[in-house]
């Protein structure tokens, strides 16, 4: 039965899209062509996969202004509409640039001279993605970038939140010759991606806490691996040692990002009692500075709530700490306009442990302050989650270094504040509670998890 799902617009609140997701039976068998031209795919050797995978860096090119502009209507922001494209390019050529080295042949002696053995790297025949709504280029294209390059095949479910971007990229994926034979993107809802989880042999799921433990039940049932990339609540500790200016720095740039709409934006703030009136005072200057890009999409730092349903969770935050006692030192509001819906930069201070902005996830550009006394308190509070995806900590390099150590978290930023892009080539990280399970999505471990590994063990005759 054909089904029709009404996409709504971040900037305007209209349904002004539509998408019409594939039935079960022809998902099943897309899926069987996808799986049945793996082999050839493989047979390539990585040097035609990455070949195959710099030519999509060409194709992008070639259908810029649709992906981007999809991109836009689909986000209701502009630059970083950009910033998508460009990272999806920078990222496929930097995994072509390391994938020799992450692949190569791995062998070994043993102390008995008649046995060694060689690792044999076998991909999965068919990898699934179910990425979010937040970076939709580039979240539904992370994983599957160090997939294809292992030799998988890979079947992509995107949010239904933001879906217009789907067809012009597959016009992208359809000039590149044997790629288009082994890589598709399936618009669809919530059926779709549990289909996707049914027809493949290990999936990554980014997305929320509550989903991803439906993924990773439904295909623990199956008895296939999944890969979890899951929320955070990430914590910045800033250290009596710590220049406030820089400080204030760090902590708005990794707040407001996308509108906060970021797994790993900084979402609670901790500054010791030395430092605290000073970088309260910078965090708030300059997050009054920041403007919504209401009237003029390419202006402005803040762009509009993607997910409508978000600024419910922003409000209900924003009330239970003003209830709870929290003052709001500068916006606190869900500002609507035209339909869409923009959080302003808010800072809160008078917050506890027990607020709801300080134990479950945010996404949004909101900023909660509170005061610590010793490293210890500070380390304690840090970790009192139940996440641990990323985590900074700003002050004299060798003390916050020992005080990072000691936060469970997966990435930590010291005297900064960014993605992985500069460093995921090689750095690796997994998550620390429920911010995700399996294997790092980073470094030369980016293509591990999608390859089963064969140890052939030989046993020669004695000299």
């Amino acid at each position: 039965m054909t089904r029709t799902l009404e996409i709504r617009n971040p900037r305007t609140g209209a349904n002004d899209y539509a998408i019409t997701p594939l039935p079960r039976d022809a998902l099943e068998a897309r899926c069987r062509e996808l799986r049945a031209a793996q082999p050839a795919w493989l047979a390539l050797g990585l040097e035609g996969r990455t070949k195959a995978m710099l030519e999509l860096c060409d194709a992008v090119d070639r259908h810029y202004d649709a992906i981007r502009d999809a991109l836009t209507a689909d986000t209701g922001r502009y630059e970083w509409s950009v910033n998508e494209i460009e990272g999806l390019k920078g990222i496929t050529r930097m995994r072509c640039a390391t994938a020799a080295d992450a692949l190569a042949e791995v062998t070994g002696n043993s102390s008995d001279p008649t046995l060694r053995f060689k690792q044999q790297y076998v991909p999965y025949g068919l990898v699934g993605i179910i990425s979010p709504w937040n970076y939709p280029l580039i979240l539904c294209m992370i994983d599957a970038i160090a997939a294809l390059i292992a030799g998988s095949a890979v079947a992509i479910k995107p949010s239904e939140v933001t879906p217009r971007f789907i067809k012009p990229f597959r016009a992208a994926i359809a000039e590149v010759e044997h790629l288009r034979d082994v890589l598709d993107v399936f618009e669809g809802d919530g059926e779709t991606g549990a289909m996707i989880v049914d027809l493949t042999d290990t999936l990554v799921f980014t997305g929320s806490v509550r989903t991803g433990r439906k993924v990773q039940e439904r295909a623990a049932s199956q008895f296939k691996t999944v890969f979890l990339e899951l929320g955070g609540s990430d914590p910045a500790v800033v250290l009596d040692s710590a220049e406030p200016d820089t400080a204030a720095e760090i902590i708005v740039r990794g707040s407001i990002e996308n509108a906060g709409q970021l797994c790993c934006a900084i979402e609670r703030v901790y500054v010791q009692r030395g430092v605290y009136d000073a970088v309260c005072e910078r965090i708030v200057a300059r997050m009054k500075a920041q403007q919504m890009n209401i009237e003029d999409i390419r202006q402005g730092e803040i762009g509009p709530i993607i997910f409508a349903r978000q600024a419910d969770i922003l409000r209900e935050q924003l009330a239970d700490a003003v209830a709870k006692g929290a003052t709001v030192l500068t916006g606190g509001k869900i500002v609507e306009h035209g339909g869409g819906l923009w959080c302003e930069p808010t800072v809160l201070v008078g917050v506890t442990q027990d607020m709801a902005v300080m134990r479950d996830e945010t996404f949004g550009p909101i900023v909660p302050i509170m005061a610590f006394d010793t490293d210890d308190e500070g380390v304690r509070l840090a970790n009192d989650t139940e996440f641990g995806l990323s985590a900074a900590v700003i002050g004299e390099e060798a003390k916050a270094i020992e005080i990072g150590s000691r936060i469970n978290a997966g990435g930590m930023w010291i005297n900064d504040f960014d993605t992985m892009g500069g460093v995921g080539a090689r750095a690796e990280k997994t998550a620390f509670g429920s911010s995700g399970l399996g294997g790092t999505r980073y470094g030369y471990g980016g293509f591990h998890r999608f390859l089963r590994k064969k140890a052939i063990v030989i046993r020669s005759k004695a000299a």
